[in-house]
C-alpha cells in the first residue's frame, strides 16, 4: 500500500523482455504482469499477439516508426514512460529480447531513476542466443569455442571512430551480430581484414523463432550475395560453431 501523497501520484514501470519471437518464449513474470498492466508501451515488438495477452481497458502507447523513416527518438520514448508512470499504477515497457541486451533499457532505468519513478527490470531470452538456437547453431561448443561475444551492428553515431574493437576479433570466440544485417558487406570485409580467412562460416538467420524464419549459411565472402535479399530483422553468427547446424 502506498504510504504517502508523493507515492500516491505515481506508478510503477515495469522495464520487460518480451524475448526474441515465439510467444512460447515469453517469461512467467513477464506474461503476469502484461496481464496487470494498466499501460503498455510498446515498439517493433518480437511478436505483436503478446499484447491480445493485456486485460480490457489496457492503454497501448506506440513508441515505434512513426512513418516508414522515423523512428520516435529514445528521450521522447523515455519522457512517454515517465508520464505514464504519474497517470497510471503499473506501466509496462514492453521490448523485444532482453531490455539490457542493446534494449536501451539502461537508458530508460536512468531516466526514472532521476525523477523518483519507482521501476523494476524484467529479463527476457535474448535473441542473440536464442535466435541462433532455434537454426541448430550453439553460441558455445566443447571443443570448438569457449566463448562467445555479442555485438551491436548499430553502433552510436561517431563517424571518426568505430566502438566497435575489431582487433579483438582475432580470437575463436562465437561472433553474434544485432542489428547488423544492413552492415553485412562491411562486417565481413572488416573481419577478412584483420586476418580471418575468406571460407570461415556464417550464418544469418531472418525473422528467427518465427514461423517464417529463415537460415542462410555461407562464408564471410560469399554470404552477402547469398542473404542480401533476406527480410529484417536478421541476425549474423559467425564461427566454427555454424558448422554444427
Amino acid at each position: 500500500r502506498r504510504t504517502n501523497k508523493r507515492d500516491e501520484l505515481m506508478g510503477k514501470v515495469y522495464l520487460t523482455g518480451a524475448g526474441p519471437g515465439d510467444i512460447e518464449l515469453m517469461t512467467l513474470k513477464s506474461l503476469r504482469l502484461i496481464k496487470e498492466a494498466d499501460v503498455i508501451v510498446y515498439d517493433r515488438l518480437a511478436n505483436p499477439e503478446i499484447l491480445k495477452e493485456a486485460k480490457d481497458g489496457c492503454k497501448f502507447v506506440y513508441v515505434g516508426k512513426e512513418d516508414s523513416h522515423h523512428i520516435l527518438p529514445q528521450e521522447e520514448i523515455n519522457e512517454v514512460i515517465y508520464q505514464n508512470a504519474l497517470k497510471y499504477d503499473s506501466v509496462v515497457r514492453l521490448k523485444g529480447g532482453d531490455p539490457f541486451v542493446f534494449g536501451r533499457g539502461g537508458e530508460e532505468g536512468i531516466y526514472l531513476k532521476e525523477r523518483s519513478i519507482k521501476f523494476e527490470f524484467i529479463p527476457g531470452i535474448t535473441s542473440a542466443i536464442a535466435v541462433p538456437e532455434y537454426a541448430g547453431i550453439p553460441v558455445t561448443h566443447r571443443g570448438v569455442t569457449v566463448s562467445f561475444r555479442v555485438v551491436t551492428g548499430h553502433e552510436a553515431t561517431n563517424k571518426n571512430k568505430s566502438q566497435i574493437p575489431w582487433e579483438n576479433y582475432k580470437t575463436d570466440d562465437t561472433i553474434v551480430f544485432l542489428m547488423g544485417f544492413h552492415r553485412l558487406d562491411k562486417i565481413t570485409q572488416k573481419l577478412i581484414e584483420i586476418g580471418k580467412p575468406k571460407d570461415h562460416p556464417i550464418a544469418v538467420i531472418s525473422q528467427g523463432t518465427t514461423p517464417n524464419e529463415k537460415t542462410v549459411v555461407g562464408t564471410l565472402e560469399n554470404i552477402y550475395e547469398k542473404a542480401k535479399d533476406l527480410p529484417t530483422p536478421a541476425l549474423i553468427v559467425v564461427g566454427e560453431v555454424v558448422r554444427l547446424r
